[in-house]
């Protein structure tokens, strides 16, 4: 199963010429790829796929979608290589 999974921009940064950041998933953090998100920045939502950030989400949205994710805590592990706290 594929997902796409809510996060908070924490860092954005460039690495070998890619636009990159810190994300936060409700208390796990990973690099992930913003180059898909160009407008995204410190502080915004963004739904991730396999380490690219695919689109942006309002707040609300992403944390009742977190909420419902920890309730599915085996496919968010598939997903981030851990469950959600």
């Amino acid at each position: 199963m594929c997902l796409g999974i809510p996060g908070r921009v924490l860092e954005v940064h460039e690495d070998a010429g890619l636009r990159m950041g810190t994300v936060d998933f409700g208390g796990v953090r990973r690099e992930v790829c913003l180059s898909c998100t160009p407008r995204a920045e410190v502080g915004t939502f963004v739904i991730v796929h396999v380490g690219f950030a695919i689109t942006e989400v309002d707040e609300k949205e992403a944390l009742r979608t977190l909420e419902v994710l920890r309730a599915m805590g085996s496919a968010v592990e598939g997903e981030l290589g851990e469950r959600l706290p």
